[in-house]
């Protein structure tokens, strides 16, 4: 490979790594062809890093909260909040739709409506008190040594099945978030996979990490299949509902496991 080529290689994983992280947080990251498809379908291999930084730095706050004397359970529930913070409540917002809209709709057609509205319903409600309710309670049982480190794996894990459910479903419709962003290909969903994989290697012990890894894929096929059985496919919501759910399976994993 030439100079030249490295080069550009190197700049389109620059490239990728800003737009990720403009998308999957509120930070104001600069990032170039915004508005592409195929540049923001190739930006999502990095989607598992900027998860992991994310993760790294809820991490971070919740053990400062603890050295310093707050109880595990305040120290959970204020770095949770952080991060929805940080992330602009995006993933809550998508499984907040998802459960007004399979919970409430009748058919197809009303559900993808439900989806779309943005008041939050019933169903949405209920889903966001047992999701935080769940990582709150996981995230303050496990022990100070493995904070960090857990909320680095579930939030790389969690975003790093993402382009996988994309190119596993097809769009419910052909106008929403999903359909709008470009599909990646299988290429991307395997590195995305991969660096999630080597990301929660790293941060975990081995046996620890490949199950919260079999934890992200069953979460992610769990809702594919639900997702197709409900409305026919995927949309954004349903994109940004796995990557909770799954993120949730990973913490009271690890909760069971290292608390």
């Amino acid at each position: 490979m030439s100079v030249k080529s490295k080069a550009t290689t190197m700049s389109e994983w620059l490239d990728d790594l800003r737009t990720a992280t403009a998308f999957l947080t509120r930070l104001p990251m600069p990032h170039p062809d915004a508005g592409r498809s195929d540049q923001f379908a190739r930006s999502q291999r990095m989607f598992p890093l900027v998860g992991g930084l994310i993760g790294a730095a809820v991490g971070l706050v919740c053990l400062l909260l603890r050295v310093i004397g707050v109880p595990d359970l305040a120290a959970a529930a204020l770095a949770l909040g952080g991060a929805a913070l940080l992330t602009g409540a995006l993933h809550e917002d998508g499984l907040a739709d998802v459960a007004d809209g399979f919970g409430g709709g009748r058919d197809t057609a009303a559900k993808l409506e439900i989806m779309r509205d943005s008041r939050l319903g019933t169903y949405g409600a209920l889903i966001l008190l047992v999701s935080f309710a769940t990582k709150l309670s996981a995230l303050a049982s496990i022990p100070d040594r493995f904070v960090v480190q857990s909320l680095i794996a579930a939030h790389a894990l969690g975003r790093g099945v993402l382009p996988w459910m994309s190119i596993s479903l097809p769009y419910a419709r052909t106008d929403g978030l999903a359909a709008n962003a470009g599909q990646p290909d299988g290429t991307i969903a395997a590195i995305s996979a991969g660096i999630a994989l080597a990301i929660a290697l790293v941060a975990l012990p081995f046996a620890d990490a490949l199950l919260a890894a079999i934890a992200a894929g069953a979460s992610a096929l769990a809702m594919a299949l639900l997702a197709k059985r409900q409305i026919g496919g995927q949309t954004g919501d349903v994109l940004g509902g796995t990557e909770q759910v799954a993120e949730t399976a990973i913490l009271v994993l690890l909760a069971a496991r290292l608390g």
